[in-house]
């Protein structure tokens, strides 16, 4: 699917993206999720499914938080107060940390809302204001959301289908 550049396209893929992805990650067993085999966000770093749906929710809740701010009229500091868009796996950490006393199941339930809000959000966002406006620098609203959403929903999609595939002939040996 192309970049969307639309609300409709938006809308679209951060649907299609993330159904995708919700039946893998609710098709792993319990019991591998906590297991750290996946190279990590931060160079030489290992991570669990549990730390990529923490990822997920952690960039999902900061693009809420960033549209509250913006709607407030409150200065927003990108990509997080205390991080810089060079220290992402830094900021991945935190997400880690920020989840790491949910259970996987919760865990599952909590991204699921963070996406309906997410598309909520957009919903109630006109086109206009999604694609026709700057909203950070150079980018729109409409780019900011995608790239942390139906991007990295794919992207994850894509990392966690490999794993699992390696992860069953393991098992099978």
């Amino acid at each position: 699917m192309a970049i969307p550049n639309s609300k409709t396209e938006i809308i679209a893929a951060i649907k299609n993206n993330y159904s995708k992805l919700k039946n893998d990650l609710e098709n792993i067993p319990i019991a591998w999720t906590d297991a750290q085999e996946m190279d990590g966000h931060a160079k030489g770093t290992k991570m669990s499914v549990h730390n990529l749906v923490s990822y997920l929710v952690g960039w999902g809740e900061l693009v809420l938080k960033w549209h509250r701010l913006k709607s407030n009229n409150t200065t927003i500091i990108f990509p997080e107060r205390g991080y810089k868009w060079n220290e992402l796996g830094k900021l991945a950490q935190k997400f880690y940390s920020d989840y790491e006393d949910f259970d996987y199941p919760e865990l599952l339930i909590k991204l699921d809302a963070v996406v309906a809000e997410i598309l909520q959000l957009v919903e109630n966002t006109s086109n206009n204001e999604l694609y026709h406006k700057p909203w950070y620098g150079k980018w729109t609203q409409g780019r900011m959301i995608q790239l942390n959403t139906s991007s990295p929903y794919k992207n994850t999609r894509t990392r966690v289908r490999k794993w699992k595939r390696l992860k069953e002939k393991d098992s099978e040996q």
